[in-house]
């Protein structure tokens, strides 16, 4: 299963259409995860073009993005849980654990930081944002691969 993660689109202020550069990576993907900040629904409907999409509520969403503050969701067998803030970086791993007890993976966003780390027997993956890359270099997406239960890819690439 492909997966493509973004997070912080902050439309229609970042992202007035589905840039061409991350258009490229929603081609044939299966599933697309938004970790919050989405800003406005129609971005949702135009991901939705693509791929089925889960997300949850991000601090900037407007009241018409209709989303969970965490999620909690299993792909191709591997439990995954989502939230938009997940605190400080200082005890993160530590924190998602108690958050999301089950989870093999937690998706997050809100820093537009991309990050990619283990630690407390859990991956922590926050993809960045693909329109308003604030001091990093690049905007970027993540990119996932999961086969029977196990995360055998977990990409961040950049797309500005």
């Amino acid at each position: 299963m492909n997966v493509v993660v973004l997070s912080d689109t902050h439309a229609p202020r970042r992202w007035r259409s589905c840039p061409p550069e991350v258009a490229e990576h929603l081609r044939d993907v299966d599933v697309i995860l938004h970790a919050g900040d989405v800003c406005v629904a129609s971005v949702l409907g135009e991901l939705a073009a693509y791929a089925p999409v889960h997300v949850v509520k991000g601090n900037n969403d407007g009241p018409d993005v209709v989303a969970p503050e965490t999620l909690d969701l299993t792909l191709d067998g591997l439990r995954i849980g989502m939230i938009h803030d997940s605190g400080p970086a200082k005890g993160r791993p530590a924190r998602l654990r108690r958050r999301f007890p089950e989870a093999d993976l937690v998706v997050f966003g809100h820093s537009h930081i991309p990050l990619d780390e283990s630690g407390e027997g859990l991956r922590i993956f926050n993809p960045g944002s693909p329109t308003d890359r604030r001091r990093q270099p690049h905007g970027t997406v993540g990119l996932l691969t999961i086969e029977d239960g196990v995360l055998t890819r977990a990409e961040i690439v950049a797309v500005t």
